[in-house]
């Protein structure tokens, strides 16, 4: 029988998977603002492990030699893929990579655009579904087929020993997988991943339109500890989301019987809001999830990414700089000698999702 085993995030690398933003409906028509942030993270994953980077057909050779131009020598490889995909969020439609008896495998879910029919945020995202698949391919790793289970990567934390986290608000959405009860759902996700827990945190970050995935609000930064996304002010809508996680976290044990350690980790004391300026840059298509002037972002310093050397640390600016320095306070405070580097990420979040959302990692083969 074989022994599967999902590492957490936090082990070495020997890549990350990025995918270049186009859409305009999240990168707007002038996408330069999320490029630039996008060529930031490029450089500081370089230092310490490849990077493949996916592209769609119709992109201009121009636009893939200006980056190579631009990232110059690097301690790693970037490795350009052309790929169409709908978007950029790698960590939903690209592979969740496990070890099967040692052996790295590239999970391919069900991708609906977090929610199909029912709630999901565009209506065509055939290229999306089979982006998975195709990677796989490229780098000659097997893909596991389990496109009747809908499941986003961001929807999914692993300590590496067994426990995984998850939100019951996503998990458990009626765009998801609604014919499963949730003992069906935590079985499958054992099954699959090799786990012997699921830890079900309640909700999720306010306003997150994934039906608030887990990498957005609790994140294992090392085996038995976390960091949770909080406020102390019980007049923010934040603040009985975050509560009720915590509670739950301090009442359950993981997989090896350890208490959890929470860390505290402040949301911007300032919400992040939707722009005159955003909304004349963004172009919707049909069937897909519009914004509005004022909309409150779903900004949270948790959806941090790891390197192989360092931690890329969301930051938003503006009203927001007491609480930027903060965060990387705390993180550093956690790092476990990896380096923190703050990146700032206005211009992702506008697209939805962030730092962790665009990222996904391709563990060191054993």
């Amino acid at each position: 029988m074989s022994k599967i085993r999902f590492p957490a995030e936090f082990e070495k690398h020997d890549a990350t998977l990025m995918i270049w933003p186009v859409r305009p409906g999240s990168w707007g028509k002038d996408p330069s603002g999320a490029q630039k942030a996008f060529v930031t993270l490029f450089k500081e994953i370089l230092k310490s492990e490849d990077l493949y980077v996916l592209f769609g057909r119709m992109t201009s050779s121009d636009i893939i030699n200006s980056l190579k131009e631009e990232l110059g020598d690097t301690n790693f490889d970037f490795v350009p893929l052309i790929i169409d995909s709908d978007d950029s969020w790698a960590r939903d439609t690209g592979p969740t990579f496990v070890y099967d008896d040692c052996e790295l495998k590239g999970i391919d879910w069900g991708f609906n655009a977090w929610g199909g029919d029912y709630d999901g945020l565009y209506a065509d995202y055939e290229n999306d579904c089979n982006l998975a698949r195709k990677f796989c391919e490229k780098i000659d790793v097997e893909s596991v087929d389990l496109k009747n289970f809908i499941l986003e990567g961001g929807s999914i934390h692993s300590d590496g020993q067994g426990t995984l986290m998850v939100t019951e608000s996503c998990l458990l959405s009626k765009g998801r997988n609604p014919s499963m009860s949730k003992d069906e759902i935590e079985y499958q996700l054992l099954r699959t991943l090799g786990a012997q827990k699921v830890l079900w945190l309640p909700r999720g970050i306010y306003n997150d339109e994934t039906n608030e995935h887990v990498d957005n609000v609790c994140a294992f930064v090392a085996p038995g500890e976390v960091v949770l996304a909080w406020t102390d002010n019980e007049d923010d809508p934040q603040y009985e989301l975050s509560k009720a996680s915590y509670d739950y976290l301090r009442s359950v044990t993981d997989a090896m019987g350890r208490e959890l350690k929470i860390h505290k980790l402040p949301i911007p004391s300032c919400p992040v809001l939707i722009t005159e300026e955003d909304l004349q840059n963004l172009v919707f298509e049909e069937g897909e999830d519009m914004r509005e002037e004022g909309e409150r972002l779903a900004a949270s310093y948790v959806n941090f990414y790891f390197t192989n050397d360092s931690i890329l640390l969301p930051q938003f600016g503006g009203e927001n700089k007491e609480s930027d320095l903060k965060a990387v306070e705390i993180m550093t405070s956690v790092a476990a000698g990896r380096k923190v580097v703050p990146v700032y990420a206005r211009d992702i979040l506008v697209g939805g999702g962030n730092i962790h959302c665009i990222t996904q990692q391709i563990p060191r083969k054993d």
